[in-house]
C-alpha cells in the first residue's frame, strides 16, 4: 500500500484542479436539453407576461361604484377585444386573456348578476385580478446563468421566452474498465470462483446519474498486456477513464504498471478513507483517470466522491455536491487513521435530518447501499461518535428519504 495516504479533501481538490476548463457548447433541442448544464446567459428579450392580462373568468371593467353596466364584447386566450371599455361598460373576459384598453380591473364571474346584455358588478378597486405585464420577468433581464442544470421548471421558463433551442455544454464521455479474472456478466452461469460483474453496471448508472455519457465499458482479465490494450483504447474518445479493480499491490493487479507503460501521470495513490483507501488518480493529455477499488461498495462510494465531481466540472456545473449536517442515531466507532464514509438511512424529523448507517458496513456488502440517502463522513479519531451527535453528511442522488 502507499507510504503516505492523502484526505478526501485533498483528493478532491487535486481531481478538480485537473480540470482546466468545462468542456465545449453545442446548440440543442429544449425537448433534449433536460439535465443539461447552461453553457450560456439566457435574457428575457420581452416582458413575461407579455401583456396585462386577467387572472379570472370575469368582466373587465373601469374600477369603481357598484352599478349595472352593458356588456359590450368579449375579450379570450389568444383573442383580444378589439374594442376599448369605457365607463358604464364591461367586457367579458377569459383566464389568460388580454385587458382591453381602459380597464383596469377585473370582476369574477361569480361576484355578478347578468341580465340579457348587461351585468351588476360591485365596488371593485383598480388592480383587482389582473396580472400586469412583466409581473415575473422584465425584458432584458437575466433570467439564468450559465452554469445551471436545466430541469422541468428551467426548460419551462425558456420555452416561456420563446427559445426553441439552447447551447449546453457537452455531456462527458466515461470509459469503464472492470478487471478481475473472477468476473463474469450478469445472465452468464457461474464456474467455480467466479462471481457477477456489478461493477460495470453500477458505474455505468452512476456515471449516467452524473450527466455523462457511457462510451465503452469492458471487462479485463488480470493481464498486463490484456489492461495495457484495454487503458490505450479507452483514454481515446474519453474524458475520464474509470478503472475498477487490480489498483491495489498484488501481483495480479496491472493497472498502475498498465498506466505507467501509457505515459499516465500519477497525482496520487492512496486516500486515507474508509472504503477506497487504494483509490489512484492521474491524467494524460486532458483525459482524467480514476482507479477505482475493485470491491463493489468501495468502487461506487469513491466514484460518487471524485468521479461524479469531476463529472460535473466538466459539464460546467458546480461540482460540489450537497452536505449538510444530520443527527446520528446510533454510535459509531472512529477510525483511528482514516475518515470514514459509512452509508446511511436519511430521515426528516422536527430537528433536522436524522442518518442511520448501515448496519454491515463492509466494502464487499453491495446491499448496503441499497436506500442510502447519504454518507456520513466521520472524522478519524479516537474513541466514539456518539448517538445523538451531528456529523456531515454528504446527500446521495437517488437515495431514499426514509419515513
Amino acid at each position: 500500500m502507499p507510504r503516505s495516504l492523502i484526505s478526501l479533501a485533498d483528493a478532491r481538490a487535486a481531481v478538480l484542479d485537473t480540470v482546466s476548463s468545462p468542456l465545449d457548447a453545442e446548440e440543442v433541442a429544449l425537448t433534449s436539453a433536460l439535465g443539461r448544464v447552461l453553457a450560456e446567459e439566457v435574457v428575457a428579450p420581452h416582458d413575461l407576461p407579455p401583456f396585462d392580462n386577467s387572472a379570472m373568468d370575469g368582466f373587465a371593467v373601469v374600477a369603481g361604484p357598484p352599478g349595472n353596466l352593458e356588456v359590450v364584447g368579449e375579450s379570450r386566450a389568444g383573442r383580444p377585444a378589439k374594442q376599448a371599455v369605457g365607463r358604464g361598460q364591461a367586457i367579458r373576459i377569459s383566464t389568460g386573456a388580454a385587458v382591453p384598453d381602459g380597464a383596469d380591473a377585473i370582476v369574477p364571474v361569480e361576484r355578478v348578476a347578468e341580465t340579457d346584455g348587461s351585468v351588476t358588478v360591485p365596488d371593485t378597486a383598480p388592480g383587482a385580478n389582473l396580472r400586469r405585464a412583466g409581473e415575473d420577468v422584465r425584458a432584458g433581464e437575466t433570467v439564468l446563468s450559465a452554469g445551471a442544470e436545466l430541469g422541468p421548471a428551467e426548460l419551462g421558463v425558456l420555452a416561456s421566452l420563446g427559445r426553441a433551442s439552447i447551447s449546453v455544454r457537452t455531456r462527458p464521455r466515461v470509459a469503464l474498465i472492470v478487471t478481475g479474472d473472477e468476473l463474469v456478466g450478469p445472465g452468464r452461469r457461474l464456474g467455480p470462483g467466479q462471481i457477477h460483474d456489478s461493477n460495470a453496471v453500477a458505474l455505468a448508472a452512476q456515471a449516467m446519474r452524473a450527466g455523462a455519457v457511457v462510451v465503452s465499458s469492458k471487462r479485463v482479465a488480470d493481464d498486463l498486456m490484456a489492461t495495457i490494450e484495454a487503458l490505450e483504447s479507452a483514454l481515446r474518445g474519453s474524458d475520464l477513464v474509470c478503472v475498477a479493480g487490480g489498483v491495489s499491490v498484488g501481483p495480479h493487479d496491472h493497472v498502475k504498471a498498465a498506466l505507467a507503460e501509457l505515459d499516465v501521470r500519477q497525482r496520487f495513490w492512496g486516500i486515507a478513507i474508509k472504503p477506497g483507501k487504494p483509490t489512484w488518480f492521474g491524467a494524460a493529455d486532458g483525459t482524467l483517470v480514476i482507479g477505482l477499488p475493485g470491491n463493489p461498495v468501495s468502487a461506487m462510494v469513491i466514484f460518487h466522491l471524485l468521479a461524479r465531481p469531476a463529472l460535473r466540472a466538466l459539464a460546467g456545473a458546480d461540482p460540489p455536491a450537497a452536505r449538510t449536517t444530520a443527527i446520528l442515531e446510533s454510535t459509531v466507532r472512529r477510525n483511528r487513521a482514516r475518515e470514514q464514509a459509512l452509508r446511511c438511512r436519511l430521515r426528516e424529523a422536527g430537528d433536522g435530518w436524522h442518518v442511520e448507517p448501515a448496519e454491515a458496513q463492509g466494502s464487499h456488502i453491495l446491499t448496503s447501499m441499497l436506500g442510502a440517502g447519504a454518507l456520513a463522513l466521520i472524522p478519524p479519531g479516537e474513541g466514539e461518535v456518539a448517538a445523538g451527535e451531528r456529523v456531515e453528511i454528504e446527500l446521495v442522488p437517488g437515495g431514499t428519504l426514509s419515513g
